[in-house]
């Protein structure tokens, strides 16, 4: 009997098993590599396959998936997408900034799909929006766009707070860039604020230290993937020190997290799939628009504001997309 291969999406570097003297079938195979961890997003990479079947391409029919994960650490990046491409790939998607920074170095002639949270011409991934030009189109996902309205929300469930501080990644791409939005909008605000940067697990435990040390009111977790791969223990040390944190995705919250506010992850993994399957149909990157994603959610943890003691005003969870209780 002929053995299908199936890859998951979950184990990092993918493997599938033949039968001896088996021959791999003649289909595309897609590379996938993401800059956080495969059980952080879990529902972003089955999004990205409903994305490939509406475009006509099923994981294992017609098309094949390798996936590798850099478990925030950027450093592997250049690695891992190095090794997809020895793997003669068809089509690269690249999820998150690093991830895409990464890609567009590696190759200027595979053609490269990539989800991005900070503005892909601010970044170098293409020439424009409306005409990337290159090997080189996505999703632009407004993750730092929002760090303004998630310090706005902040302010509103804890309104007395004289300080609130802001975890950043220096590592993080564009992190400058996400320091110069919060100061604008904390300026606005009339509200200090107080930059704390991590970029490990052992800086992540400090900066809480510090946080509880400075006797900050709230926290605001800056959109970053490495963030993302640290969800558990970030979550963890939030309520540890008992400091209300608003986060950039749904499944910091719906981790333990007290809120989330930014772009709909899911759906913008879904397009990327579309765009994939276009490039797999022979559609060039460069003749393709920069999608913009423009779907938000906001989600409140109402089980964690009970524990925190705050109280969620009607108007706020009025505005709520998504309400855990």
């Amino acid at each position: 009997m002929k053995r299908r291969e199936f890859l998951s999406f979950l184990g990092g570097v993918a493997v599938w098993p033949f039968a001896a003297g088996a021959q791999q079938p003649s289909m595309p195979v897609v590379g996938f590599v993401n800059s956080s961890t495969a059980q952080a997003q879990v529902l972003i990479a089955a999004a990205y396959r409903r994305g490939l079947e509406e475009s006509g391409f099923v994981e294992g029919k017609n098309v094949l998936i390798e996936s590798r994960w850099a478990d925030g650490q950027y450093n592997r990046l250049p690695e891992l997408i190095g090794d997809l491409i020895r793997h003669n790939v068809a089509v690269l998607m690249a999820g998150g900034p690093p991830a895409a920074i990464a890609a567009k170095k590696a190759t200027s002639m595979l053609p490269v799909v990539f989800t991005s949270g900070d503005d892909p011409v601010q970044i170098g991934l293409v020439s424009s929006i409306n005409r990337p030009g290159g090997n080189v189109t996505g999703v632009y996902i407004f993750f730092s766009d929002v760090e303004t309205k998630k310090l706005g929300l902040l302010r509103e469930l804890v309104p007395n707070a004289a300080l609130i501080a802001t975890l950043v990644n220096p590592a993080f791409p564009t992190a400058v860039y996400q320091t110069q939005e919060l100061h604008k909008a904390a300026d606005k605000l009339g509200q200090r604020i107080q930059v704390i940067n991590a970029s490990s697990e052992t800086e992540i435990d400090a900066a809480f230290a510090s946080m509880k040390q400075l006797q900050a009111s709230a926290v605001l977790v800056a959109a970053d993937p490495f963030f993302a791969s640290h969800r558990d223990q970030i979550v963890s040390l939030a309520a540890r020190y008992a400091i209300p944190a608003v986060y950039e995705q749904r499944s910091m919250a719906a981790a333990g997290g007290l809120m989330s506010y930014g772009t709909n992850l899911a759906e913008a993994y879904r397009q990327a799939g579309l765009y994939t399957g276009r490039i797999l149909k022979g559609e060039k990157p460069a003749d393709m628009p920069v999608v913009l994603s423009n779907k938000f959610e906001f989600v409140i943890n109402l089980k964690v504001a009970k524990t925190l003691g705050l109280n969620v005003s009607a108007n706020l969870l009025s505005t709520a997309d998504e309400v855990i209780e």
